[in-house]
């Protein structure tokens, strides 16, 4: 019989190879060496945490979260990513995680925790809903990728 127990801990660099193929599910195709690299900045960072859920010892799930300190609002925690499997999705292990980056971002003294999410992920926005999240704004996403001759 498999173990069917959903175990969520602290990321591991050797988790990379997973968490690269989940964040590909996600829409973000990502190396194995970009994610190493990536993964080992931020895991290294004090304000940054990455879970994991496995099933089975195997990674279905990770958490990117981090304190935010701003300006203009007390300090907050932000989920940077966050992605389930797509074969072990509607099990509650979304919901876990969540739940493990809230009683962090408490140890952390945040009041608040804000996640972005993309406009065309109905499915997320309906699971950050359910869990007690609430829209408070829409915006645009700019990015400018820098290069040398600019």
């Amino acid at each position: 019989m498999a173990d069917d127990r959903v175990i969520i801990r602290l990321a591991h660099v050797s988790d990379a190879g997973h968490i690269a193929e989940l964040a590909t599910q996600l829409g973000y195709p990502t190396t194995l060496e970009q994610m190493r690299r990536c993964l080992t900045q931020v895991l290294e960072a004090r304000d940054h945490a990455v879970y994991v859920a496995t099933l089975g010892g195997r990674v279905v799930g990770w958490i990117h979260v981090c304190v935010r300190p701003l300006v203009q609002v007390d300090q907050a925690a932000e989920i940077e990513g966050l992605v389930v499997d797509e074969a072990c999705r509607g099990r509650g292990i979304g919901r876990l995680l969540v739940r493990k980056i809230e009683w962090w971002a408490r140890e952390k003294r945040c009041g608040t925790i804000y996640v972005r999410s993309n406009i065309i992920r109905e499915r997320a926005h309906g699971f950050y809903k359910g869990l007690g999240y609430e829209n408070i704004k829409t915006s645009l996403t700019f990015h400018k990728v820098l290069r040398d001759d600019d």
